[in-house]
This record gives structure tokens, sequence and C-alpha cells, in this order.
């Protein structure tokens, strides 16, 4: 596991996240084929792989199964985690074949069920203007937490950058001479992004009066902090999102419906999807076509609201 960790960090570039979810995924792959008499990394093919997909091949813990009697499989994931646990168990079974632990690549005619494309709920425009206009009048008010989530969600909404990406930023990253910030997207692959007049004069507050209050020790070259000093952790992020977005709309709102509003209305407002692929960091085009579905039903909503003949 050791060595798969490696691979997948060093010669794969994944992030820290993605390695702890796939070595993971493999963990409860192997104790699956030991629970049917698998003693070795290579007793793992396509069949059990399948099975182990499929919620039909899960280990269960020799107490439990005793003191309660044989424990019913769980029921089918959900399709993006087994996406996931299928792409987990396709790099281990390329690794396994590549270094000479097993004989053939077991999970090269691994298939796994197409996602939905279903998009988070998008906010309308006005909307994220409220839960804005919210975060910088506490930041009027509060001390330097509030001027750390009012540039935060600034950020967030400016750049369109993932939650995991946004508390990764240094304070180097950000360039306001140029308004844009140099970000570490998936596969380590670097990309800048601007951001606009609002989102800079919110870094301006928070590194000026908020940063300097918070900062110490355990600070480093952070951009957003703590309360404690450390690195602002995504958990935080997300409870700010949730925290000031609820006092004035009335869904459910996290960092990615925020990443998700940003390029819709980006795509609304005119911007080529090529444009809006390189700002969001995706490796693929056809991830970000599924914005131009969101902006296509508004635009159905508004003929039929609008056109006599509709």
């Amino acid at each position: 596991m050791e060595a798969f960790a490696e691979h997948l960090a060093v010669e794969r570039g994944r992030s820290p996240h993605t390695v702890r979810a796939y070595v993971g995924d493999v963990r409860d792959l192997l104790a699956a084929a030991r629970s049917r008499g698998g003693g070795d990394p290579a007793d793992v093919d396509l069949a059990l792989l399948r099975a182990w997909l499929s919620g039909e091949a899960r280990a269960v813990p020799d107490a439990v199964a005793g003191a309660r009697g044989p424990r019913a499989a769980p029921g089918p994931a959900a399709r993006a985690t087994t996406a996931r646990r299928a792409a987990s168990a396709r790099a281990f079974t390329a690794w396994l074949a590549r270094t000479g632990a097993a004989g053939a690549d077991a999970g090269v005619r691994l298939r796994a069920p197409r996602l939905s494309g279903a998009l988070p709920g998008v906010l309308a425009a006005g909307a994220v203007a409220q839960v804005l206009a919210a975060a910088e009048e506490a930041a009027e008010e509060g001390g330097p937490v509030a001027l750390r989530d009012a540039a935060a969600l600034e950020l967030l909404y400016a750049t369109g950058v993932r939650v995991g990406e946004l508390v990764g930023l240094d304070v180097d990253d950000v360039d306001r001479s140029r308004w844009t910030v140099r970000v570490m997207g998936k596969g380590a692959k670097e990309r800048v992004v601007p951001f606009g007049a609002p989102a800079d004069a919110a870094l301006g507050r928070w590194l000026g009066r908020g940063r300097p209050a918070l900062a110490g020790p355990r600070s480093g070259s952070a951009l957003l902090l703590g309360a404690r000093g450390g690195r602002l952790d995504q958990r935080a992020v997300r409870g700010v999102v949730e925290r000031i977005s609820g006092k004035v709309v009335s869904r459910h709102v996290t960092p990615h419906t925020l990443r998700h509003s940003a390029a819709t209305h980006l795509l609304d407002g005119g911007a080529d999807l090529r444009s809006v692929q390189e700002l969001l960091g995706h490796a693929s085009l056809a991830t970000t076509q599924l914005y131009t579905h969101v902006s296509v039903e508004r635009l159905r909503s508004s003929y039929h609201q609008a056109h006599p003949r509709a």
C-alpha cells in the first residue's frame, strides 16, 4: 500500500485527498479478496472486481459476523462513488501488472456506470450577490475572521476554484497588480485565473487588517488562515459558505455551488467554452459542456415566457 500510494502521489501527481481515497478503496478490495480465499494481490481478477463494485463482495469482520450472524452486503454505492472505486481498482491493477506483481492487468476491461452528468443547483446572479453582500456586511462589523470569510467567498465565486484549491493558496499566489491568482489544480496542473474588483477589495482588507491579526508560527505562507493561525481547512470553508448563505437564501449552498454558478454565469454572459474550461481547470471540454445544459434550460424558459408564439 505504501508503494502504491507513492506511485499515485509521485508518478501520477494525484492529490493527497485522491491518494487517501484510492488507497482506502484498494484496502477494501483486498479485504474482499481475502474473504473469498485470495491471499495475494495477483488473485484479484475481473470477476472479483465486478462483484466488489456491485456490492456482492465485501469483507465482513469475523467478530461482527460471529456475534451477529452473516451481514447482508450493502446496496450499490452512489454512481459517483462507484465510478471512483472503479478508477481506484483500475489504477491498482495497472500498477500491479507494470511492477510484475500480477501477470496481467485484470482491470483493463472493468467498466463503471456512467455518471448522470447532473449538476448541483445553480444560484441566480442576484442570489449570489445577496450572499456576497451578507459576507461584506459581516466583514464591516466583525473582526479578522469575518474579513477572511468575505475574501474566501469572493474568491470562490470570482475564480470558480475548487474548495481544495482555495485553501491551498499561498500569499505569493495572488498578484493584485494583475488581478490574477495562480492555482494548483488536479494532477498538479497549474493555471492562472483572473478575478475582479470586488474580490480584490476583499483580499486587500483581509491581507491588510485580517491576516496580520491571525498570523502566527503555524501560518507559513498560507493565504487564508483559521482562527488559531494555521492554514484554513476545507471543512471550515464549507461551514462559512453554509452559514452566510443560510442568512439570505433558502436553499443549501456549498463551495461547489458557487463554482457551478460562476461557470454558468460566465456562459450566460457570452464566455466561450474553452475560456471557461481553462478557468475551471477541466481536463476535458466535455466536462465544461455540462454547463451548457443549464444555460440552454434558462434560454428555453425565457423563450417560453417572452416569445408571443412560444
